[in-house]
């Protein structure tokens, strides 16, 4: 086809979709179709890319289980979770920015106390996390909840080990009545995105790092206000920069402080060294 023929053959696909009754899904599928063409006129799409494209999104598919989402990290490692979380979470000074949930979230996180030890034996460097869950002005939030996942300190998730399940390193908390939070868990490690998969391949191929900077993953939410999808990053890691997701956010990095072996904040003893780390949040209220 010429130019003008390819733009008709466009017209004449978005035609057919002149009787969908769902504008929103309408509108959607007019700009899909009309940004897909024009993205295989613009690379002259081979027969043999459009294949290898179809048989690349379905390795994607198969790679996916009920504890690895292969098509969110494909999302995450092209930018575009962090695109589509800058376009519906617009940050507003002061108040906690969201970022990426990763592919390795998991519903149904144990509700344990404040305070609680959510290691469960992860190896990793002890880490005491405090802060304050408040509202915009810094009014403090009581009873807001904290749903917290994070790799060991080696990397892994607990859902990357072979066999049942164990689930580790997870746990839902709620602030006290002056809306602050503590527990102890490990220092996050900087860990790669699997690479095992398709999307790994991919990243191979674009000879990209798959590293990601040590992070702590949390939904942080109370009634009355808009849940946030977030993180706390590791300050000093040296992928803050160089995030295989594209997803750090200056305001989200934690200055992990180190001491030696002696009294946690807590009071507990640790015989070895040890970090705290303080991240006061603040939420906007429901729209």
């Amino acid at each position: 086809m010429n130019p003008t023929a390819e733009a008709a053959f466009t017209q004449s696909v978005i035609e057919r979709l002149k009787d969908c009754e769902d504008p929103r899904f309408k509108s959607i599928m007019n700009s899909l179709v009309t940004h897909l063409h024009a993205f295989a006129r613009d690379v002259r799409l081979t027969d043999d890319e459009w294949m290898c494209g179809l048989q690349f999104l379905t390795e994607v598919g198969k790679a996916c289980t009920e504890t690895r989402q292969e098509f969110i990290l494909l999302s995450d490692t092209l930018g575009l979770s962090s695109l589509v979380l800058e376009i519906n979470h617009p940050p507003l000074e002061g108040t906690l920015e969201a970022a990426v949930l990763g592919p390795f979230y998991l519903e149904g996180s144990p509700e344990r106390p404040l305070g609680a030890d959510l290691t469960d034996g992860m190896p990793g460097e002890p880490t005491f996390y405090s802060g304050q869950v408040g509202d915009a002005s810094g009014v403090p939030i009581p009873g807001a909840t904290l749903d917290i996942w994070s790799s060991d300190g080696v990397g892994f998730y607990d859902v990357q080990f072979p066999g049942p399940l164990v689930k580790r390193g997870r746990a839902k908390i709620k602030t006290d009545a002056s809306g602050r939070y503590h527990f102890r868990s490990i220092k996050p490690a900087d860990y790669p995105v699997p690479t095992d998969g398709p999307v790994g391949r991919m990243m191979r191929y674009q000879k990209r790092s798959p590293q990601r900077p040590g992070h702590l993953h949390l939904i942080v939410s109370a009634p009355g206000f808009a849940p946030v999808v977030t993180q706390i990053f590791v300050a000093d890691s040296k992928y803050l920069h160089d995030d295989a997701v594209f997803g750090v956010k200056q305001s989200l990095a934690g200055q992990f402080s180190r001491h030696p072996a002696g009294t946690a904040p807590n009071g507990e003893p640790v015989p070895v060294p040890f970090y705290t780390v303080n991240f006061d949040m603040r939420l906007l209220r429901a729209s």
